[in-house]
């Protein structure tokens, strides 16, 4: 199970990606995209399309680290929000992770 230290951030991507992306791919949409340094330490979430598969990748400061799930049953829809990004604390990660609804698990940050 994935618990994220209490300093770490997680944000998630508000748009779709091409989860073929792998480290170095998904690093650079962390900082172009999503405005934040990938190296920070901060856990960075991923979508794809249908909603089917999940990636979150992270730097630990000995390498890059790569969370892959594929939900058989459930999908995550994205909201339509302003920004690149939204911020989510560890419950509403776990609860994306196990294809709940954004009702109940997103809350809007800000723009990125």
């Amino acid at each position: 199970m994935l618990r994220p230290d209490p300093g770490v951030r997680i944000f998630l991507a508000s748009q779709a990606v091409d989860l073929r992306k792998s480290f170095d791919g998904l690093a650079g949409l962390a900082r172009d995209v999503l405005r934040q340094d990938p190296l920070s330490g901060h856990l960075f979430v991923f979508v794809n399309r249908a909603g089917n598969r999940v990636k979150a990748l992270y730097w630990d400061r000995t390498g890059w680290a790569m969370l892959v799930k594929r939900l058989e049953n459930a999908r995550v829809r994205l909201p339509a929000v302003e920004g690149a990004a939204l911020e989510l604390d560890a419950s509403q990660l776990l609860r994306v992770l196990d294809g709940i609804g954004w009702a109940h698990a997103a809350r809007r940050t800000g723009t990125f």
